[in-house]
């Protein structure tokens, strides 16, 4: 029962909670905010008698949030300038979309006033129309005018998200794809990649074959685009140079480390006997064994080999057009190979399991240098691949 009260407290106090917040934001002006939270509970189960506040909150924030939204349509239009046909277009959808999102929910009741609330839907559809007419209008013309006289690569970007969002509204408005795709390329930074080797080994053609796989490397970066194969019809603007600047690779160790363990163990057993020498019996007349126990001893011998890589470079960004280094990120990395194995002389059975355990191996050839830069490689790509997402052109 105790249980019970407690839950039921909790459900209270939860729903209390989420109707203060949601009175929160319509106080504070953020009606979306507020409408959101009450179609979302009431659509959970509007006869709830709990969800009752939010279907009054519904309805007050309904009421605000068009007449703000209104408001603010009459005065865009009446400032008459172009660049506000998007803003216009938005609000009416968002008009449209609130209605379309409480209209599954009617009717609701608000029991205390004994009614029904009251929503004043409008038609939008000739307005979203007209407005977005008007808006693809603007931004065709906008982009348009861009790429015939962009200065730079950031007006050719202007044009593209100008063209990218035309289509996301009035999908193949006139050439309004062609357009975007001549935007998107005039608007790329090209980057040619290169690596060199400043160091008197020799790096891996597998590991330079997958630095220079930057499409494994998941970048996200709209603008940019990588070459690891210099095109020759491209004017570059950056250039990515990956260079090894020094590989260190220790000598092959194998340490030895001497254990001598002793231990008591049971080595059968003998009869108890008492002080004359006499045989000692239980109560039903059987001979009393007692344990024997021996001491074993073993040397434990174990060998670590050890071998270890370290790698180390630069990464230079360089903007080729002003023939200046831009950005420099250090890399580094390091692998380390060890193994463990053992043998030993004497009673075995005196030596601990985890030691034991080590008996069942044998030494290993150890790793040839290629192969140890290029393990150490593998932590370089995770360092490459953040420098790739931090590193930005403008």
């Amino acid at each position: 029962m105790r249980k019970f009260l407690l839950y039921s407290v909790l459900i209270v106090l939860c729903s209390c909670s989420g109707v203060k917040k949601t009175q929160e934001a319509l106080n504070s002006g953020n009606y979306e905010a507020a409408i959101n939270k009450a179609i979302i509970n009431i659509a959970e189960n509007k006869n709830k008698k709990s969800n009752q506040p939010y279907i009054a909150l519904l309805e007050e924030g309904f009421k605000k949030n068009t007449e703000r939204e209104l408001q603010q349509i009459k005065f865009l239009k009446k400032d008459g300038n172009p660049a506000n046909y998007e803003e216009i277009f938005e609000a009416y959808s968002r008009l449209k979309s609130i209605q379309q999102r409480i209209r599954p929910l009617l009717p609701l009741q608000i029991v205390e006033e004994g009614r029904n609330a009251r929503f004043n839907f409008n038609n939008y559809d000739d307005a979203i129309l007209s407005s977005k007419t008007k808006l693809s209008d603007y931004l065709y013309s906008r982009a348009v005018t861009l790429l015939n006289q962009a200065i730079n690569k950031m007006d050719y970007r202007q044009a593209y998200n100008d063209l990218k969002y035309l289509e996301d509204i009035n999908p193949n408005y006139k050439d309004s794809k062609q357009l975007m795709e001549e935007a998107y390329q005039q608007g790329l930074d090209y980057v040619v990649v290169e690596m060199v080797n400043n160091t008197d080994k020799v790096i891996p053609k597998r590991l330079e074959d997958e630095l220079l796989n930057l499409n494994t490397y998941g970048l996200n970066n709209l603008w940019t685009e990588y070459h690891t194969n210099r095109m020759s019809n491209l004017n570059y603007d950056y250039k990515m140079q990956v260079s090894f600047q020094d590989i260190l690779i220790s000598p092959e160790q194998i340490s030895e480390k001497q254990i001598s363990k002793e231990r008591q163990i049971k080595d059968g057993y003998k009869y108890a006997l008492d002080k004359e020498g006499n045989v000692v019996r239980d109560s039903l007349g059987n001979r009393i064994k007692i344990d024997n126990f021996k001491t074993v001893r073993c040397d434990f011998y174990q060998f670590t080999q050890f071998k270890s890589a370290q790698v180390t470079g630069v990464v230079n960004f360089t903007d080729l057009k002003k023939k200046q280094q831009i950005n420099q990120y250090p890399l580094a990395s390091e692998f380390v190979f060890e193994h463990v194995y053992a043998n030993y002389d004497g009673d075995k059975r005196a030596l601990d399991n985890e030691l034991v355990s080590l008996l069942q191996l044998a030494r290993v050839p150890f790793p040839t240098n290629e192969q140890m830069v290029y393990d150490a490689g593998e932590d370089l790509k995770g360092n490459l691949k953040t420098i790739l997402n931090r590193q930005t052109f403008n």
